[in-house]
C-alpha cells in the first residue's frame, strides 16, 4: 500500500485540481479506492455503457490498456471516479482545473464543460484517430533532460531542415529542463545525437503514437469534425488549457484549443506558471499515479501537489486541509 507523506498546506489552501495525461496508466489502478468507495465501480460501469466494453477489465489487462484507444477512456474513467470521490469530501470547489494534454478532457468533464459519457466515447475516437495518423510511420518520443526550451525548440529545427524525411517536434513543455520531442523515428533520433553532443540526457520513451506533433495533423481535423458534433456548456470551474496556458471561455474557443492540442505543445510548465501567478498553493492530483506531482517540484515557482490514488494519500490530505 502506497505511503503518504506528510505535507505542509498554506493557509488559506487555494486549490487547483490536475488530471494527468497518458503515460499514467497502471494495471489495477484504483483497486484500493474501490474496496472503500462505490464511486469507483459506479463510474467504471457507466463508462462501460458508454463505450460498449468491460473498461474495468481492460484495466486489468496490461496489453490492452496500452493500446491508446483504450487507455484514453480508462486514464478518462480512473480520473472522474476519483475526482466524484474528492467532490465530496472537499468544503468548497477548487478555484481551477487543468489536464495535461488527454487529461484536459477529465477536467472538461469535471467542470461541466462537457458529460462523461460524451467524453468517454470522444477521447475513445481520439486515440483511434492518432493511432490510424501513423499507420505504416515508424514513430518515436524522447524526454530531453537539462536543456532550455528554445534550444530543444532549434535542436527539431535543425533535425527537421538537415536530415532527409525528419519530422520531430518539441511536443511536452513538463518543467524547466525537460521538454518530451515527438515525431518520426529519424526526427527523434537526429534530436537525441544532437541533445547527447550538448553532454545532456535524451531518453528514448516508450510509447504507442507521437503525441503533439506534425503527424497528428490529419488526427486533428478529423477530431475537429467529432467535437463539432458534441454539445459544451459554459464551465462551472475555469480550466486553464494546454494550448495558450489560459483559460478559454467559449465553446468554439475551447473546442479549437482541443483541436489544436493534438498537434501542437503541451505547454505544462506555463500552466504551472499561470496557477502561481493567480496564486494557487495547493495542487491535487486527481488520477492515476503521481507524474504531474512529481513535475510540479521542477517548476520556477513550485506548488505544493498531493496525489489521491490510494486511500492513504487521500485521507492524509482531508486530514490535513479539514
Amino acid at each position: 500500500m502506497a505511503s503518504a507523506p506528510d505535507i505542509t498546506i498554506k493557509q488559506p489552501p487555494r486549490i487547483a485540481v490536475i488530471f494527468p495525461g497518458q503515460g499514467s496508466q497502471a494495471v489495477g489502478m484504483t483497486t484500493e479506492l474501490a474496496e472503500i468507495y462505490p464511486e469507483i465501480h459506479a463510474t467504471f460501469a457507466e463508462a462501460s455503457a458508454a463505450l460498449g466494453e468491460d473498461l474495468w477489465a481492460i484495466c486489468q489487462d496490461e496489453e490492452r490498456l496500452n493500446q491508446t484507444q483504450y487507455t484514453q477512456p480508462a486514464l478518462l474513467t480512473t480520473s472522474i471516479a476519483i475526482w466524484r470521490i474528492l467532490q465530496t469530501k472537499l468544503d468548497k470547489a477548487p478555484l481551477y482545473l487543468s489536464g495535461h494534454s488527454l487529461g484536459e478532457y477529465s477536467a472538461l468533464c469535471a467542470a461541466g464543460v462537457i458529460t462523461f459519457s460524451d467524453a468517454i466515447r470522444l477521447v475513445h475516437k481520439r486515440g483511434q484517430l492518432m493511432q490510424e495518423a501513423v499507420i505504416g510511420i515508424d514513430t518515436a518520443m524522447a524526454a530531453v533532460l537539462g536543456l532550455e526550451d528554445h534550444r530543444v525548440e532549434t535542436l527539431c529545427e535543425q533535425a527537421t531542415e538537415h536530415v532527409d524525411g525528419a519530422v520531430v517536434n518539441a511536443a511536452n513543455f513538463n518543467s524547466p529542463g525537460q521538454v518530451v520531442v515527438s515525431g518520426n523515428v529519424a526526427g527523434v533520433t537526429a534530436v537525441i545525437d544532437k541533445v547527447q553532443n550538448t553532454g545532456k540526457k535524451a531518453i528514448p520513451l516508450k510509447v504507442s503514437v507521437p503525441s503533439h506533433c506534425a503527424l497528428m495533423q490529419p488526427a486533428s481535423s478529423a477530431l475537429a469534425e467529432a467535437l463539432a458534433a458534441i454539445k459544451f456548456d459554459q464551465a462551472h470551474i475555469p480550466v486553464i488549457q494546454n494550448r495558450h496556458a489560459r483559460v478559454e471561455t467559449s465553446a468554439l474557443g475551447i473546442k479549437k484549443a482541443l483541436t489544436e492540442q493534438l498537434s501542437e505543445p503541451v505547454l505544462w510548465s506555463q500552466t504551472m506558471e499561470e496557477l502561481a501567478d493567480k496564486q494557487i498553493n495547493l495542487l491535487i492530483e486527481c488520477g492515476s499515479g503521481n507524474v504531474l506531482t512529481n513535475l510540479a517540484k521542477r517548476q520556477a515557482h513550485p506548488i505544493v501537489s498531493y496525489p489521491v490514488d490510494k486511500p492513504t494519500r487521500l485521507d492524509k490530505l482531508i486530514e490535513v486541509l479539514s
